[in-house]
């Protein structure tokens, strides 16, 4: 008997090339599903949600690959920044692997609607707290939120550059990220140097008051 993850690889597997060319839709998941042989209603049971289900699973497919190549890499001697671009691109690899250009686009797109902001939010700050973690990343405190809501962004602004990317060996994706890692490692440091100003501030303040 199959998993449910299973399932929902499979129906979203089968579906990648219709996405590609007609968009995402629930007509293209059901259709996908029957493919795949299984019995009329089984999409509904596996994606409850519906189209905002099956675009969730995307993500979390392609993340889960991700992940599944970022285990053979060797991180030793690599730097926090270094780690977070090899993630990155072999996320980008990944998506490139599966025909998903077009898909991703689409995906972005989607939830780019009001309504499903919101989820997509969540969808992208899963893919970023997975990498984060990958990278070495504990932090319990506030840092954990800021790091993950910093590369959250630099994921969207990254997929956007490399959706319309056509140069050799995605030379301007590269270049962008590594601008852009810069930028917020350099935007963490500021943020953690004044989380630790804010309480010893707060315990002078006291102090003298006391």
């Amino acid at each position: 008997m199959q998993d449910l993850q299973s399932i929902k690889d499979k129906i979203l597997l089968a579906m990648i090339s219709d996405v590609s060319s007609k968009g995402w839709s629930w007509e293209a998941a059901q259709e996908a599903a029957l493919t795949e042989g299984f019995q009329d209603g089984m999409c509904k049971a596996v994606f409850p949600e519906g189209l905002s289900d099956v675009v969730a699973h995307f993500s979390d497919i392609v993340d889960r690959e991700m992940m599944k190549q970022l285990e053979n890499k060797n991180t030793e001697k690599m730097r926090v920044r270094e780690r977070i671009g090899a993630a990155i691109l072999t996320r980008f690899d990944v998506l490139e692997s599966m025909g998903a250009r077009s898909a991703t686009k689409a995906a972005m797109s989607f939830w780019a609607f009001p309504t499903r902001v919101l989820q997509g939010q969540r969808v992208l700050w899963r893919s970023a707290d997975r990498i984060w973690k990958w990278a070495g990343d504990t932090a319990q405190d506030y840092n954990r939120y800021t790091k993950r809501g910093l590369l959250s962004s630099l994921m969207m602004g990254t997929t956007l550059v490399w959706m319309d990317d056509r140069s050799p060996g995605g030379e301007v994706t590269k270049a962008f990220l590594e601008r852009r890692i810069e930028n917020i490692m350099e935007i963490g440091r500021t943020i953690g140097t004044i989380g630790q100003k804010v309480p010893d501030m707060a315990t002078k303040a006291w102090t003298r008051n006391s």
